[in-house]
């Protein structure tokens, strides 16, 4: 079972779960992995089989809520804040670096979806002890994700964006847009298998409202993790789906070519499959035997 922890960032406070592999550490404390979702998601939607996966293979997993989601601080509820979500991922480093049970300079990071931009670009700040990164199914260009969209969603997602900002500036309630929607319809992920999809990860009775700020439109557009890929100086593992509808595989492969030390592995399937079943192992397995080889003694 994992232990509830809370860290620190900037003057919100993230909470977490630490999972390790036994009590009783290696010398010099276990090497650990720190973990997050994608957007508009928390801690405990379907992150807890990756997180005892690499437990099962001697790394421990710091898997954390961003500001203003889950159990963490932060006002307004579900802010899709890309800068502040970096900083969290980069104060979570900073707890792990000062736990004893933990080994300061055996780090890893992996990201999902979102969060997968997120470590790239926190990879590209070259952050002490890190030592591997894993970014599945990524997010690395805004551009590129909503080029993926049909056009009709363009123009709603700009307004109801720009609302909501607008309205923040005079102190307003936000307004906010769906994460997902059955058949397709507007919402902040629309593709055909977003609703079955993202449903699929969020725990029975979790009392989930299912709805961001509708500014996080506006962050999207501008917001391209994949640019800094050439300044990450770590071995880095990109885990792709060639038929992501929502994180394109052209513009994830683009980013992996950038990267000094990258690879790229391609599975033939959609966005949300690696969180279930025989693609789960597969990814999951990737994953833990790339970061057990690099993070290891």
């Amino acid at each position: 079972m994992p232990r509830s922890v809370h860290f620190p960032s900037d003057r919100e406070s993230c909470a977490a779960d630490l999972y390790l592999p036994s009590d009783d550490g290696p010398g010099g404390g276990w090497p650990v992995v720190v973990m997050a979702h994608g957007i508009g998601a928390e801690r405990r939607f379907g992150l807890a089989p990756f997180a005892r996966r690499f437990a099962d293979q001697g790394m421990a997993s710091l898997v954390f809520d961003y500001r203003h989601f889950g159990e963490s601080t932060g006002e307004p509820r579900n802010l899709v804040s890309p800068a502040g979500q970096v900083a969290d991922f980069l104060a979570a480093m900073e707890f792990v670096r000062a736990d004893p049970r933990l080994d300061e300079a055996r780090i890893g990071l992996w990201g999902t979806s979102f969060s997968g931009g997120h470590v790239l670009k926190v990879a590209s700040s070259r952050p002490s002890g890190l030592r591997a990164v894993v970014s599945q199914i990524p997010f690395v260009s805004g551009w590129a994700s909503t080029l993926a969209y049909p056009l009709r969603y363009h123009v709603p997602a700009v307004m109801w964006g720009l609302a909501d900002g607008l309205g923040s500036l005079f102190g307003r309630s936000p307004v906010t847009v769906e994460v997902a929607r059955k058949g397709g319809r507007f919402a902040l992920l629309a593709s055909p298998d977003s609703w079955d999809g993202y449903i699929s990860l969020v725990p029975e009775g979790e009392g989930w409202s299912g709805r961001v700020p509708a500014r996080v439109f506006l962050e999207i557009l501008r917001y391209h993790p994949g640019r800094v890929a050439h300044r990450i100086q770590v071995p880095t593992l990109l885990l792709a789906a060639s038929r992501d509808a929502i994180c394109p595989i052209g513009a994830t492969r683009r980013v992996a070519r950038r990267v000094p030390r990258g690879e790229i592995r391609e599975f033939p399937v959609g966005h949300f499959e690696p969180y279930h079943g025989e693609w789960f192992e597969r990814f999951v397995g990737a994953a833990a035997d790339f970061l057990e080889g690099q993070l290891g003694d």
